[in-house]
């Protein structure tokens, strides 16, 4: 008889342990976005981004004016158009909100891969950036 009353207390465990299972992984399943989803920008992400200085992405001859001016600075930074473009964008951010050691910053975030950014040059792009109106939000 207690070997049943075992038996039983294992099977009973072993469902609950099972219902436990597939009810968090559903409700995991549910509330995790799609890869596919959380690329895709919500409608508030550029009023996020322009609340802390942010510019929208440039196009045409924004983009072409932009992609000049940072090449006056450092011709090797526009060999990796889409990574200039958003170092740009997120050194207006650094420029909107008064950051310290902008040249730094900049130096920083143009330099990846097999483009390294000085100081100096960095310099230049907050100026080149500041100069034709990009960091304006």
């Amino acid at each position: 008889m207690n070997t049943r009353i075992t038996a039983a207390a294992l099977l009973a465990a072993a469902a609950l342990a099972l219902t436990a299972c597939s009810s968090s992984s559903e409700s995991t399943t549910k509330s995790a976005p799609s890869p596919k989803a959380s690329t895709k920008p919500s409608p508030d992400m550029s009023a996020a981004e322009k609340a802390v200085g942010i510019p929208p992405k440039p196009t045409g001859a924004k983009k072409a004016e932009l992609l000049r001016a940072l090449a006056a600075a450092n011709p090797g930074i526009v060999k990796y158009e889409d990574k200039a473009i958003d170092a740009a964008r997120n050194q207006c951010m650094a420029i909107n909100g008064n950051a310290q050691k902008l040249d730094w910053s900049a130096s920083q975030r143009f330099t990846y891969k097999d483009v390294t950014t000085t100081e100096a040059q960095g310099k230049q792009i907050n100026a080149a950036l500041k100069g034709i109106g990009f960091c304006k939000v």
